[in-house]
């Protein structure tokens, strides 16, 4: 592994260092802000037919405003390496929604995969900052079924499938000529298949969230923060101080 110091980073990084006051950074939420065209405050009442369908609601609404990859999610798991548990996040893309909760999908064998083999539970969060709102799951994670991994696998572009069979997730490697060439390796192996087989290593997780807060963006911070705890197929919903 290679350790880098600040001439690395380019001879005119100073160019472009502007100083930051962190401090003073801060966004007056609203929707005289965002333009979200949505001035109700969050309430209780937009559970009533279930978490699912208003995600779902927010999730088609960012799209349709034009957010980058609505269905992008923060996903949290929890690593056991060296005795202390400690938190790892990373941003994936959630590619099934229902109401038993979201699906994700990634090599086994990566850092995720093997974390989530030690400790099956997990935390989501979607953040749709041009809106104000957000979106925070939390609860226990499972193989998604073989039936519903090779389903989405077969709507995956090709490229996306021959870089699952190049990939050792989450793994070193010594340069991007190695990648590159183990990419080229996979291609030409697989050169003759019109259908590449789902690699074994490689599948679907679903997180089935028993905690979902649906958090809205308000002036002055005093932010709408709605809440539901499902347990024995029942819903609580229940509003949190911001």
């Amino acid at each position: 592994m290679r350790d880098l110091d600040n001439s690395s980073l380019g001879q005119d990084a100073a160019e472009y260092a502007v100083p930051a006051d962190l401090a003073a950074m801060r966004v007056d939420y609203g929707v005289a802000h965002f333009g979200s065209g949505d001035d109700t405050d969050l309430d209780e009442t937009w559970l009533a037919g279930g978490w699912e369908p208003l995600l779902r609601h927010w999730i088609e609404q960012a799209t349709a405003v034009g957010i980058a990859e609505p269905n992008a999610m923060v996903l949290a798991t929890v690593t056991v390496a060296g005795g202390t548990p400690r938190p790892v996040a990373r941003t994936v893309l959630c590619k099934g929604l229902s109401s038993e909760g979201v699906t994700f999908y990634t090599n086994y064998d990566s850092a995720k995969g093997m974390q989530l083999a030690e400790v099956p539970f997990a935390a989501a969060t979607f953040l749709w900052a041009a809106l104000g709102r957000q979106v925070h799951l939390r609860g226990a994670v499972e193989r998604a079924s073989a039936e519903s991994t090779a389903v989405y696998w077969r709507s995956r572009p090709r490229e996306s499938q021959l870089g699952a069979w190049a990939s050792q997730q989450s793994r070193p490697i010594a340069s991007r000529a190695e990648l590159d060439a183990a990419l080229a390796a996979t291609t030409e192996r697989f050169a003759e298949v019109d259908d590449i087989p789902v690699p074994p290593h490689w599948g679907g997780y679903l997180l089935r969230p028993d905690e979902i807060e649906f958090w809205q963006g308000r002036r002055s911070r005093l932010h709408n923060r709605v809440r539901v705890r499902v347990a024995e197929g029942r819903q609580v919903v229940d509003r949190l101080q911001p």
